[in-house]
């Protein structure tokens, strides 16, 4: 359900009205607050934007943050050195296969090797009010939580047992894309690095994460244009890192949203 803006001038009241659904849904209260687990990112740029959308909230308007400004300066600077392709190659001969087995583990990347599987790590950075508990793939898996989903606004409560395909992990640089621009050339070992690289993944509201699909930023941006900036930054600062080439339009419409003007 996407709340009102006038719930979300609250954030105690959003907060106090999060907990009562809670409650409703679960029979009793689900206990302490979890402290959000951060230190996953690569990169220092993009662990300070994604604390901003775990947080709650889509994080400050850029235009009174600096630190956002600062971010997006950096990322135009990079993305005037990435390279160019007049348009996405129209290329048929991808296969999710070629990115390794989903939310695999056994990576390179900040979080490899931490016996939790990726989806699990991403959950319990993104999602707060966490409870966890062990599954198959995590001793210290997500089963319940909640967040404000940075594509959409909308608020989701997230549960193991019911409904969990409502809160997707998303490739902010899809997969597919990522293969047009020049991952189709990778060893495999970095094709699986990147499906699992922290700094490349957001938690966010499924019909949103369907919606996207392996869109390009010419063709799909984050419904919510208050995470656009945030958006711009972490698609070109993870293009930059990878060698990935960005299509011509692509590339205007993250220029125009490093402007952060909200």
């Amino acid at each position: 359900m996407v709340l009102s803006d006038a719930t979300f001038r609250s954030p105690t009241l959003r907060r106090l009205r999060m907990r009562l659904r809670w409650i409703g849904w679960n029979g009793a209260a689900s206990g302490a607050w979890s402290a959000r687990q951060w230190g996953l990112l690569v990169f220092a740029v993009v662990t300070a934007i994604v604390v901003a959308v775990g947080s709650g909230a889509l994080g400050p308007r850029p235009d009174t943050d600096p630190r956002v400004r600062a971010m997006a300066r950096e990322a135009l600077a990079s993305l005037g050195s990435i390279p160019v392709h007049a348009q996405r190659p129209d290329r048929d001969d991808y296969d999710r296969s070629a990115f390794g087995s989903a939310w695999t583990d056994a990576v390179a990347v900040a979080g490899g090797g931490n016996g939790c599987d990726t989806r699990n790590d991403i959950l319990a950075r993104d999602l707060h009010d966490i409870r966890a508990g062990p599954v198959s793939s995590c001793p210290r898996a997500v089963l319940a939580g909640e967040f404000r989903s940075p594509y959409s606004g909308e608020f989701v409560v997230f549960r193991r047992d019911r409904g969990a395909s409502s809160v997707q992990i998303d490739h902010i640089v899809p997969l597919a894309y990522a293969w047009d621009m020049g991952a189709w050339s990778w060893e495999f070992g970095r094709r699986l690095d990147f499906a699992n690289d922290p700094a490349n993944l957001v938690a966010v509201d499924g019909q949103s994460n369907q919606e996207k699909s392996d869109s390009e930023p010419a063709r799909w941006m984050p419904p919510a244009r208050g995470f656009w900036c945030q958006y711009a930054i972490q698609f070109v600062m993870v293009s930059a890192k990878y060698g990935l080439t960005i299509d011509a339009e692509s590339r205007e419409v993250l220029a125009d949203a490093l402007r952060c003007d909200g």
